[in-house]
């Protein structure tokens, strides 16, 4: 998926809960965050619940979109 297709699916202020994350830094499993910004490389930039911003990268780490 590209960066501008992964910005019309994951707009600002999506809430995602982290399933995954391929990381020694990665956030715990269930972890609720929001959608910050998707940079040109298609990263997923976070503002997690437990105060990480680290970024998701699809198709390495496992995430689901909450709600709508």
């Amino acid at each position: 998926m590209t960066a501008n297709q992964l910005r019309n699916k994951y707009p600002k202020g999506t809430l995602i809960r982290c399933i995954c994350m391929d990381d020694p830094f990665a956030v715990p499993t269930g972890t609720l965050g929001i959608v910050d910004h998707i940079d040109d490389d298609g990263q997923i930039h976070m503002n997690w619940s437990n105060g990480s911003s680290l970024a998701l990268i699809p198709d390495i780490d496992t995430f689901m979109k909450v709600g709508g």
